[in-house]
């Protein structure tokens, strides 16, 4: 089946075991699917394999401060992130805000309140994302839906093929260096695993260009990264 990701999935990063039953129950009420870290370290690992749409980010973590996880974060990812604490001073509200933060729920916490803020997390990333569709030469990526077409017919793209498509959209007309595409992908561990990258791209080329061992649109910027061109 094509790559489809309808039902948005946040990422539920506390060490409390009874806070994220709470936060399932919730969240899945609302048909959001919800995964699950109880440590930073199982946290940093779930967003970088599973690219969630949102992340709820508990600051008192028993491996690493909530305040450093999002400083981490925000050197490869821009997953939007709501901070749930027990601090609530405002110098810590500040804190977490200039650390990366899209928002800050104070525990406890009502669940419509909770609910309220997701929706507007997830509303100012469709907002200022690209275009719902992109069109480049024969092919057309319907970055909502997450389907892409190629002549109009759909085209069968794993998760890490379409997110290795849509960066490069993002970026269309400029490169993109093999180190980014790998901390955006894989996350900040894997910038050295360029064979993930070439294995990956030969598949998108081999799926979407009429000629892959000459590619029109996937670019190759020898030693330094891949670019997507238009004409």
């Amino acid at each position: 089946m094509s790559f489809a990701r309808a039902t948005p999935t946040l990422l539920v990063i506390d060490d409390e075991k009874s806070i994220r039953r709470l936060l399932r129950v919730t969240l899945e009420a609302e048909h959001y699917k919800v995964i699950e870290a109880e440590t930073a370290q199982l946290g940093l690992q779930e967003i970088a394999h599973q690219a969630p749409d949102g992340i709820i980010l508990d600051l008192g973590l028993p491996d690493l401060d909530g305040l450093d996880v999002l400083k981490r974060l925000r050197e490869w990812s821009k997953a939007p992130v709501l901070v749930l604490s027990v601090r609530e001073g405002e110098d810590d509200k500040i804190a977490a805000l200039d650390a990366g933060a899209d928002d800050y729920l104070t525990k406890p916490f009502g669940g419509r309140e909770l609910l309220a803020r997701v929706r507007a997390i997830l509303r100012r990333v469709t907002i200022t994302s690209e275009p719902a569709i992109a069109r480049i030469g024969d092919l057309e990526i319907d970055q909502a839906a997450r389907v892409v077409r190629r002549n109009g017919g759909e085209v069968h793209l794993t998760g890490k093929e379409y997110a290795l498509l849509q960066l490069l959209v993002q970026h269309r007309g400029k490169v993109v260096t093999h180190r980014q595409i790998l901390r955006e992908l894989w996350g900040p561990t894997a910038e050295e695993n360029t064979h993930y990258l070439r294995v990956h791209m030969t598949h998108l080329r081999q799926k979407l260009e009429a000629e892959p061992h000459t590619p029109r649109h996937l670019r190759t910027e020898a030693g330094i990264g891949y670019r997507l061109v238009e004409n």
